[in-house]
């Protein structure tokens, strides 16, 4: 599941910054990625997992490895 979870977010993140790679501990503003398009790519995931990540938290989403810990966590609470 772990490896699953942290491929389909990558897939994720891949298509709203339509980019062809996403290395796990690469900086979302090293790979060209605002804070808009940041959003969209919580929305995304949002609603494919159907939780909740609140607005205070998304300061913490700075990677991909930062997203799969929150998603992570979130679907284990």
């Amino acid at each position: 599941m772990s490896d699953d979870l942290k491929e389909k977010i990558r897939e994720i993140i891949s298509e709203v910054a339509e980019l062809d790679e996403v290395p796990d501990d690469a900086a979302f503003k090293d790979l060209g990625i605002d804070s808009m398009m940041a959003i969209e790519i919580v929305s995304e995931i949002e609603r494919e997992y159907k939780l909740v990540i609140p607005e205070e938290e998304l300061a913490d989403i700075v990677d991909l490895n930062s997203v799969y810990d929150k998603v992570k966590a979130k679907l284990a609470s």
